[in-house]
């Protein structure tokens, strides 16, 4: 299996990738400029940066794409290096803002971040995403069986959350740099992108190896898979869980085509 995971396709993909660290000041899709949307939840006043579909939405409703930032992050920064508001202009999509957390990396809990497990903090962050999908559907015209969330290390770490707590609303999953750990145990087969980075030295490799086996045998694929892309492959189900793996040689950060990738796989799937 590891042979099969961690193959030389994954090599190749490095020649595709660049990264980049910086923060752009302006964003904007390739029609409408991003806005400020603020929740309350339990009393706390929450932040997201929203993208409307800049293009017509289908007469079924805009897809509905949630994004969630890496511990330290911010919706800004998770808006600029997923950009899955150019990629996807048909969809709606959210970047939600992190409140301080704890984590083995901030024991101070100063920096932004997200619940790791269901029932932690009081499901603060499970809550948003109530708050987010009602107010998206009040808003906007949304295909209810078109809705997505993905994201970066912390950030993915939730979308495993999601998967086992709200994976009756969402149709398909991109978590990046993350695993799921325990919560496989509570989860049901769901269309899943997993991204990985081989030389990741905060999730290391060895987990996340482990992490993709969990879910392929979850979503009951087959043990052979077909390359789809430089360094990914994806894994078809016998359970409509679809699983893309790709896996690229660079650290923790993800590629800059992380986005662009995920909204492709998302297009893909439909809640069943």
């Amino acid at each position: 299996m590891k042979k099969m995971l961690f193959s030389i396709a994954a090599l190749l993909a490095l020649a595709a990738f660049g990264f980049r660290n910086h923060e752009a000041e302006i964003l904007r899709g390739p029609v409408a400029e991003l806005f400020n949307q603020t929740f309350t939840v339990d009393g706390i006043e929450r932040m997201a940066l929203v993208a409307p579909n800049s293009v017509p939405a289908p007469k079924e409703g805009s897809p509905l794409v949630l994004v969630f930032h890496g511990h330290g992050g911010t919706a800004r920064f998770a808006a600029n290096r997923f950009n899955i508001h150019v990629h996807w202009p048909e969809a709606v999509v959210v970047y939600p803002q992190g409140l301080p957390t704890v984590s083995n990396r901030d024991l101070q809990g100063q920096r932004s971040g997200w619940q790791i497990l269901p029932g932690q903090q009081s499901d603060r962050d499970l809550k948003l995403f109530d708050a987010v999908l009602d107010w998206a559907k009040k808003k906007y015209k949304i295909d209810g069986s078109r809705i997505y969330a993905g994201g970066h290390s912390n950030g993915g770490f939730f979308s495993y959350v999601l998967w086992v707590s709200r994976g009756d609303k969402i149709a398909a999953f991109a978590p990046s740099a993350a695993v799921f750990g325990n919560k496989a145990a509570n989860a049901n087969p769901k269309p899943a992108l997993l991204i990985a980075g081989q030389g990741d030295n905060i999730v290391p490799s060895e987990r996340q190896e482990k992490n993709v086996e969990a879910v392929l045998k979850l979503n009951q694929c087959e043990t052979t898979g077909k390359e789809i892309g430089k360094g990914i492959t994806l894994y078809k189900s016998k359970a409509n869980a679809d699983t893309a793996v790709y896996l690229h040689n660079g650290g923790h950060k993800m590629p800059d085509n992380t986005g662009e990738v995920m909204a492709k796989f998302f297009k893909e799937y439909r809640l069943r």
